[in-house]
C-alpha cells in the first residue's frame, strides 16, 4: 500500500510529532511513539481538531 499523504518537507517529522503529542496531551488523549491503533476514532480526532484549532489560531495572530 502507498500513502498519498507525502510530507514537501521531510525535515519537519519530528516538528509535526512534536505538535501532535503536545494536542493530544492538552486534550487527555494518550498517545505513544509507536503503535496507537487502540485509540476511538473519537480521541484521533479530537487530537487532529486540537492541532487545526491551534493552526487557525496561530495564522490569525499573525495576520
Amino acid at each position: 500500500m502507498t500513502s498519498r499523504n507525502r510530507q514537501l518537507v521531510p525535515e519537519a517529522r519530528e516538528g509535526l510529532n512534536k505538535f501532535k503529542m503536545e494536542a493530544a496531551q492538552e486534550v487527555g488523549v494518550n498517545l505513544t511513539d509507536g503503535y496507537n491503533g487502540d485509540l476511538t476514532s473519537r480521541q484521533n480526532g479530537s487530537v487532529g481538531g486540537q492541532m487545526v484549532k491551534r493552526m487557525v489560531e496561530q495564522y490569525e495572530k499573525n495576520l
